[in-house]
């Protein structure tokens, strides 16, 4: 044998490199020619036709957000394999619902809220605000679920009539806050000692490390928005249902009852209450709209056009190039913290990136920053109110519009802005701050650990966790957050055109819903986005028709533009489904739900502090 012939195990080596490499390039070609024949059907097929007389169907999948959290191929890929959508973009279906109610070959709207798993009160009224519109064009609108939560039912209460499968069930039960309380577990069991710097008696974001359960301030604070939005959703239900809001909490209070007095027949009972006008299967609600409508024999239905295809089609029809003057829209979505982030979170760099883009775009008049946030840091909170600052000082007007919630460090980045709106049902104010500081050492101990040593001066290592934390140091770290609160307070008072006791006395982190916030003057006008854009237009001598609406996001790169508008045609998703491919194959992992709480004190400290201060409000629904 040659000295240079490779041995047994390297030729077997070097076999099983030689078949994983084949496998890969394998893969990748399959992936390849299978975005190409998804593209050339998209080019070639023209896309889908709407024929006269359609239904446009609005059935939001998973949660309904401001803005995507999940990456565009991501999302583009999933819906060429028809996979489930886990979120629907508030804007998309706004602007179908205004596009449909002009649109003389949609005849009516069917409203399906069931695959629907969230959405926020604002953003219900924004909904209804956009359906209320439509109605005016005299088009029938019907809603169908098999069964609907509180949230679901409202969006399905906007329709001229609702219908129920006889099996389901429509469950209001009021709104409710309950959190875990970690004291017991993390100081008595684990030997944790938490330290907890705030200012505000209301400031309970922080509480479950250091409570067995809510204070009395976070029980009447929490009590008190929580009863106005609740008292609106009744009255709204009772308005557009045309029954009594007193009678309809009489029930709700006496569920148990109701159920008996139904024969545990919970579809009966929805009925006999007038939540809903009838009950019926799938296939005969089917039935009854092709009575009504027209039949599609393809598909042994209705003639119907869902949301995201006739989105697909809007875009074709549009004109390429738009040269009006632009409303900018920049979407503040999600926890703020530092760095460049990506969409579905608020990031102190990335964010402002946002603003400084429209500030400097010449062909942007005027901009709306879209709020729907809880808050977190501070610092990279006041990044994004500076470029606000910025903003309007440059002679462009900008606007706030707050959708579900803009509290804490929400509201800080709202608080400079020309006018701000919120719904009457959004979650807002919080304004204080709190650090939280967890040291170890009789943890440590109890597990036969000691930590001992020197430094240079008094305060080195003063925060090492595995340390005692020192009073004096406790001392300092309370002094920054008490100035850091009086910070926030003066800087709102500044752009209110108050003063700081004025402030104070609505302020000490205590949570307001949006009708309450403009009674105290933290919001300028109760409206939706629609108002502050329509307001961001007029501050920009710009009339009604006079602009065009552009969201400033990250840009797509041309293959990602070329992906995802393909994947918006019914042509090449048939494609892809009948090739029978998995959508594993592709799948990347969808953003979860950020955690709450320790993910904030994870995070780096920001601004060369040792530790992090926090204007966060643990107050969603």
């Amino acid at each position: 044998m040659s000295k240079n012939t490779p041995g047994p195990l390297m030729r077997f080596l070097r076999g099983i490199w030689n078949s994983i490499n084949f496998a890969r390039r394998l893969v990748f070609n399959l992936v390849f020619l299978f975005i190409v024949a998804i593209v050339l059907v998209a080019m070639f097929s023209g896309g889908i036709k709407l024929q006269d007389r359609n239904v446009l169907v609005l059935a939001p999948q998973g949660q309904v957000v401001e803005q995507f959290s999940a990456d565009p191929m991501s999302r583009a890929m999933a819906r060429a394999m028809g996979q489930p959508q886990p979120e629907t973009q508030l804007r998309d279906l706004l602007r179908a619902i205004e596009a449909a109610s002009t649109d003389a070959r949609i005849e009516r709207m069917v409203i399906r809220p069931d695959q629907m798993t969230g959405i926020g009160f604002a953003m219900l009224q924004e909904l209804e605000d956009a359906i209320t519109r439509f109605r005016k064009s005299g088009k029938q609108i019907v809603a169908y679920a098999d069964g609907m939560d509180q949230r679901q039912y409202y969006l399905a209460a906007l329709a001229d009539e609702i219908y129920l499968h006889p099996d389901g069930m429509v469950l209001l039960e009021g709104l409710s806050r309950y959190r875990a309380y970690y004291r017991e577990a993390l100081q008595d069991k684990l030997g944790v000692d938490v330290h907890l710097f705030r200012v505000g008696e209301f400031k309970s974001a922080a509480e479950p490390f250091i409570l067995d359960g809510p204070s009395e301030e976070s029980r009447e604070a929490d009590l008190y928005w929580m009863n106005d939005i609740w008292r609106r959703y009744l009255d709204d239900i009772a308005r557009l249902r045309k029954l009594d809001a007193a009678t309809l909490q009489a029930s709700i209070d006496d569920l148990p009852n109701q159920v008996k007095a139904a024969g545990g027949d919970l579809g009966q009972m929805a009925l006999q209450q007038k939540l809903v006008d009838g009950l019926m299967s799938q296939d005969q609600f089917r039935a009854l709209m092709v009575e009504r409508g027209v039949e599609d024999a393809e598909i042994h239905s209705f003639r119907q056009v869902a949301m995201d295809d006739y989105l697909g089609f809007l875009n074709r029809e549009r004109l390429p190039l738009d040269t009006r003057p632009k409303v900018a829209v920049v979407v503040a979505q999600g926890e703020i913290a530092a760095g460049d982030l990506p969409a579905g979170t608020v990031g102190g760099i990335s964010t402002s990136r946002l603003l400084r883009e429209a500030r400097e775009d010449s062909n942007v008049h005027a901009v709306v920053l879209r709020v729907d946030s809880p808050g977190g840091g501070v610092f990279p909170s006041e990044q994004i109110r500076r470029e606000v600052e910025l903003t309007r000082a440059a002679g462009k007007p900008i606007v706030v519009s707050m959708g579900n919630m803009a509290a804490s460090g929400g509201y800080w980045i709202s608080m400079n802005a020309d006018m701000i709106y919120a719904e009457p049902n959004t979650i807002t104010g919080s304004i204080g701050i709190f650090g939280l500081f967890m040291t170890f050492p009789d943890t440590l101990s109890k597990i036969g650990v000691r930590v001992d040593g020197v430094g240079t001066t008094k305060i080195a290592g003063a925060f090492d966790p595995s340390r005692p934390l020192s009073p004096a140091v406790g001392e300092t770290i309370q002094a920054i957050i008490d100035q850091g609160y009086r910070q926030f307070i003066e800087k709102v008072a500044h752009a209110r055109g108050s003063t700081p006791e004025e402030i104070d006395r609505v302020a000490r982190g205590r949570v307001w819903s949006g009708a309450q916030a403009e009674q105290f003057g933290l919001v300028d006008e109760l409206g939706g986005l629609h108002d502050a854009i329509a307001e961001a237009a007029r501050r920009a001598n710009l009339g009604s028709g006079e602009y065009a609406l552009h969201y400033v996001e990250k840009q797509l790169s041309p293959f990602e533009k070329i992906i995802v508008d393909a994947t918006n045609n019914a042509a090449a998703r048939g494609l892809a489904s009948h090739l029978g491919l998995s959508g594993r194959m592709l799948e990347q992992p969808v953003a979860q739900e950020l955690r709450r709480g320790l993910r904030l004190l994870e995070s780096p400290p920001e601004g060369g502090k040792p530790f992090k201060t926090v204007a966060h409000c643990f107050c969603e629904l």
